[in-house]
């Protein structure tokens, strides 16, 4: 996959107002080693420890909303963090980097970087992280709403109300069920069959 180097005052457009010093101060102290990636589908970001005589590595999606790409990259910096306190002795996603990550988050949170409704939305994170995005459901709801493009006629199937009919990427239409815990039951028209949908998955909305 193509990655395009940034110097660091290009990051600034990447970042929400008032995030860019903070962050630059942390790449200087841990040598990090930037890089705003073409968008990925498996990840949001990642983390490379530095090996001998090498920077810590640290990649980015470039198609990420302001406060998104923010996000990831605290994610990532508390990975580099928490190798750095324990090197490889921990999980990767266990209590210490969730830790570190609460408070990297904290940090920020302090700062009012954030809009009012991703700040409360935060509140759970800094609880408990979630190892991937995934994992930030409800966090992650939010935060597309400050998405630069968004297509006209699509929806996330967790803002679709009850027996909204949607389109699925591969063009077989359901109508949106009842939420299951985290997934949402969707009935396909034509069969009668149940899927279950994450909350997160973008649909074309079928007139009815």
């Amino acid at each position: 996959m193509a990655k395009v180097e940034h110097p660091l005052h290009a990051l600034n457009a990447y970042l929400p107002a008032g995030a860019f010093e903070p962050v630059v101060q942390l790449i200087n102290q841990y040598k990090v080693h930037l890089t705003v990636s073409k968008a990925r589908k498996s990840v949001l970001g990642d983390y490379r420890h530095a090996g001998i005589g090498a920077n810590h590595k640290i990649s980015v999606n470039g198609n990420l909303n302001q406060y998104e790409f923010l996000l990831t990259l605290l994610h990532e910096l508390a990975h580099l963090l928490c190798f750095e306190q324990y090197r490889n002795r921990v999980e990767a996603h266990g209590k210490e980097w969730k830790n570190i990550f609460s408070i990297l988050l904290v940090q920020f949170v302090k700062l009012d970087i954030f809009p009012a409704d991703i700040q409360k939305s935060l509140k759970k994170t800094i609880l408990n992280p979630a190892a991937t995005a995934n994992g930030e459901t409800a966090l992650l709801l939010v935060l597309r709403k400050y998405d630069t493009t968004q297509k006209e006629g699509h929806s996330f199937v967790a803002h679709l109300a009850e027996g909204v009919l949607f389109e699925s990427l591969q063009g077989r239409v359901f109508k949106r069920g009842k939420k299951r815990r985290i997934r949402i039951e969707c009935v396909e028209v034509s069969t009668g069959h149940i899927y279950s949908f994450s909350a997160l998955t973008e649909v074309r909305i079928v007139q009815s």
